[in-house]
């Protein structure tokens, strides 16, 4: 039978709850390798909300403060004693029909979830959750499929902490072996979009995809082609309900549609590469040790022609004093509407030669769904985790983002540290990105072919000779200056020429591509490429040295094994 709340109510313990945000929320467990998405750790909490069965707890008052890996977090509570319970109430927990669950949903005053069989009432925890308003996806229905998309939360302590919010049992009589009906749980993922088939998937839910080489030997990424890093589902937005919230330091807002944006701001296309932190990470596991994170090679980097209006106006137009900032503002954080976060330090969101955008095509058409339709952020010379898509708040703040991927995904340790041993708070999170190249096609070419020979003729070879191509890229908008080439593994270097482009920016935002065409007889076993930027900075040769766990940010020289077609 259906079970009143309103009863439950008035026979338990009705905490009153105050949180505090200190230097940021807790967002992981201390050896977290997943995303934190439906509950936290243990830590989260200090005494456990009323559940089933109610107990009586006398007047008291209780403050406690947990420490965890990424910061600390405050949690009052006050708990008032009430009636005492009748015990035959404690005999048999309440059971609900799934058509009362569903009454719970993202839209009700109280918010209910189910987790196998058993129903909790989530309410109160909900405004400390972690991973923001993600939560909301779930109730009124079954958990367990996004936990297991987020499977940090599959461990004791997190069940110990949903315990604290059980009210009662799904009534057996919509039960299925035990179980809620496959029909019950809702597919996140229902909504993603068709992919090329042509991409290089590392994983289907939450799709992970590289470009093909075809992609990689272009300037421009066809948007079907472009590298796809996803850390949830995409998803359902719509360009006439989009809203865009603009937070001052002191909680003024303003709200933009996309009308809006094009309507009142000059329009700027800019062309820059986005890179996954993660790219060529399978090198680093491959040349030194395993790491942490999808094995991605040379493919998690693309390259596409922005369109959209300048952050900097925008928040002219809010209200910001861009020239004359208080002290107190250091970061700019963004929000997604998936519940992904992430930020950028203030000098670069307002650099009028910084060029970070809030963008709404790609390649001169509207953003594709994985891209971020309808608006994303670009911030041209960071790490790609910087440019949220489907962006639906930009906060001027004191701190960078609270999310666990700015506090934790996205940073890099020393070869000797390992994820126990990581000091997350004192690791500055990743932003500008180091020197990048990748040989991305190695082909024999001939004479007696038309088109090779061509080619051939552009360097004065008559012979049968080898065409190497690949891309080379600096974080920062530092521009590429020299591409060093080898076709003996190092012992001798030739200089690649840097083909011409036609990239739009203040600073040198895209990749630059290259080539070098020698005879086949000059050819090793082993071609090596690095790259130089306008500050001389390079490339290290072996990985170890910049070994970290999460194989983040590997930039080591591209190795890449030659043996001659036979003729």
């Amino acid at each position: 039978m259906s079970f009143s709340r309103n009863i439950l109510r008035s026979s338990t313990i009705k905490p009153k709850r105050t949180f505090t945000r200190l230097d940021c929320l807790i967002q992981h467990c201390p050896r977290q390798k997943e995303p934190l998405g439906l509950l936290s750790s243990k830590a989260q909490f200090a005494n456990p909300l009323p559940r089933w069965p109610p107990k009586r707890v006398t007047a008291s008052a209780l403050a406690f403060v947990f420490s965890a890996a990424v910061g600390t977090f405050a949690f009052a509570q006050t708990v008032h004693a009430e009636s005492p319970i009748n015990s035959s109430s404690q005999s048999q927990p309440p059971r609900f029909r799934l058509d009362e669950v569903r009454k719970h949903g993202r839209d009700a005053d109280e918010k209910w979830i189910i987790k196998g069989n058993k129903v909790y009432n989530i309410t109160d925890w909900i405004p400390g959750h972690p991973g923001g308003e993600v939560i909301l996806r779930a109730v009124g229905g079954p958990v367990d499929q996004y936990w297991n998309i987020f499977t940090i939360h599959k461990k004791q302590e997190v069940y110990d902490i949903l315990d604290t919010f059980y009210i009662g049992d799904v009534d057996p009589q919509d039960l299925v072996d035990g179980k809620v009906p496959v029909e019950q749980l809702a597919d996140p993922f229902k909504n993603d979009p068709k992919r090329d088939e042509r991409l290089i998937v590392h994983s289907d839910r939450p799709f992970n995809a590289e470009t093909p080489e075809e992609g990689l030997n272009a300037f421009i990424t066809p948007d079907d082609l472009f590298y796809v890093r996803q850390h949830m589902w995409v998803p359902e937005v719509y360009e006439d309900s989009h809203r865009l919230v603009v937070e001052l330091a002191d909680g003024e807002e303003k709200e933009y549609s996309l009308h809006d944006l094009r309507r009142k701001f000059k329009e700027h296309n800019i062309t820059a590469t986005l890179q996954c932190s993660g790219n060529r990470r399978k090198h680093m596991t491959e040349e030194s040790r395993s790491t942490n994170g999808l094995q991605w090679e040379g493919g998690a980097i693309s390259n596409a022609e922005w369109t959209g209006v300048r952050l900097r106006d925008v928040l002219r137009d809010a209200g910001a004093q861009i020239d004359d900032l208080p002290s107190n503002v250091k970061h700019v954080q963004f929000e997604g509407a998936e519940a992904y976060g992430a930020s950028i330090p203030i000098e670069k969101a307002v650099d009028q030669f910084g060029d970070v955008l809030l963008a709404y095509q790609m390649n001169g058409k509207p953003l594709a769904p994985d891209h971020g339709f309808p608006l994303r952020l670009l911030a041209p010379g960071n790490v790609a985790a910087r440019s949220v898509k489907w962006i639906t708040r930009v906060r001027l703040s004191d701190e960078e983002s609270t999310s666990q991927w700015q506090r934790r995904d996205y940073k890099c340790f020393g070869p000797n540290i390992s994820s126990q041993q990581a000091d997350w708070d004192s690791t500055p999170a990743i932003q500008e990105t180091p020197v990048q190249s990748a040989i991305t096609s190695l082909r024999d070419i001939t004479p007696h072919s038309a088109q090779d020979s061509k080619l051939l003729q552009v360097y004065g070879l008559e012979e049968d000779s080898i065409a190497v191509e690949g891309y080379s890229y600096a974080g920062g908008g530092r521009r590429i200056i020299r591409v060093d080439v080898s076709a003996d593994d190092g012992r001798t270097w030739h200089q690649a020429e840097l083909l011409p482009d036609e990239a739009k920016g203040a600073k040198a935002w895209a990749w630059s591509r290259w080539r070098w065409v020698l005879p086949r007889q000059q050819a090793g076993r082993c071609f090596v490429v690095k790259a130089v930027d306008e500050a001389y900075n390079t490339q290290p040769g072996e990985y170890e040295a910049n070994y970290n766990f999460r194989g983040n940010l590997t930039s080591s020289w591209h190795r890449v094994g030659y043996r001659a077609n036979p003729t």
